[in-house]
């Protein structure tokens, strides 16, 4: 089990090793803190960006009720789990004060306190999944390093200027999250809220991209950054609904084999509409022949009669 263990970590590192001799250095760019949203109200500058924010640390606080009233604590099996989850929650609450404090004036100071506590929020989740669904003691043995790898993605980001650790890290953590939720079998319900947390961070990234275009599309109501700010947070409002909302799984399948099994009972009720549909169209012509046979001798009657 420990060779197992170590070889699994040098397949985590080698993706690292390789890009970091492969690839040349990516600085942070500069036009970055460019925002196209700077309007200011209530004395406050880049007012949307900072105030959409909120939601983090509102969704943060109840997380960590969650995590310590007593008729919620009940819901976590596994202490490792529970320690993911505030973590989690520590990490929503601190995005939440410090993208704010980053938005009050961009720069690249500020930015290391809105990516730093996105790291600390987004990395136990992996652990969290491997817990669930694979090994609750290597699960919470790799929360530390999987917080580790985002701390420190973001400060050699900040002290070297190269962002290939962190975009490493964030890109790992965006494909391995929903793939782990669909091939591998939960302990709870609910387990779809997974992967409609990952959409909503999906669509966050979709609107950092697309800032100053949708800034634009929509009549410079709200950019895109703001958008990516409440798509994210959303995503944050789904995982916690998954929290209070499940109990444990009794049909301990996976997502994978569960679309499986749904798309063969609808390829089976197909086909037998199909078999049903076929039997009536070769009924039919019979009853035909026989109401055509009944009509000729009502025919012939008709005519003797005559």
């Amino acid at each position: 089990m420990k060779k197992r263990t170590v070889y699994a970590w040098g397949v985590a590192i080698l993706p690292f090793v390789l890009l970091m001799v492969v690839t040349p250095r990516l600085p942070q760019p500069q036009m970055y803190h460019d925002f196209a949203d700077k309007r200011k109200f209530f004395g406050i500058p880049n007012t949307l960006n900072v105030v959409s924010n909120f939601p983090f640390l509102v969704i943060g606080v109840i997380g960590l009720v969650l995590c310590y009233y007593n008729n919620y604590r009940s819901k976590f099996r596994l202490r490792g789990e529970l320690w993911g989850w505030v973590c989690f929650f520590i990490g929503a609450v601190a995005a939440g004060v410090g993208s704010s404090y980053y938005h009050l004036d961009p720069n690249d100071a500020g930015l290391v306190w809105d990516r730093l506590p996105m790291a600390i929020m987004l990395t136990p989740l992996m652990a969290i999944l491997i817990i669930e669904r694979i090994d609750e003691r290597k699960g919470t043995v790799s929360i530390i390093p999987l917080l580790l790898a985002g701390i420190i993605s973001v400060f050699y980001w900040r002290f070297v200027d190269d962002l290939r650790p962190y975009g490493l890290v964030q890109s790992v953590l965006s494909v391995a999250i929903p793939l782990m939720a669909i091939l591998l079998p939960p302990m709870y319900t609910h387990s779809t809220y997974w992967l409609w947390a990952s959409g909503f961070y999906l669509l966050a990234r979709v609107g950092e991209a697309m800032d100053k275009v949708i800034y634009i599309l929509t009549l410079h109501i709200v950019s895109g950054h703001t958008l990516k700010h409440l798509c994210a947070a959303m995503g944050t409002v789904i995982l916690t609904l998954m929290l209070a909302k499940r109990t444990i799984e009794t049909d301990r399948r996976s997502l994978l084999k569960k679309w499986q099994v749904f798309r063969e009972k609808v390829k089976e009720n197909g086909s037998k509409g199909e078999s049903c549909k076929h039997s009536n169209t070769s009924v039919q012509p019979e009853e035909d022949r026989i109401d055509l046979q009944l009509y000729s001798l009502s025919d012939k009657i008709s005519q003797f009669h005559d």
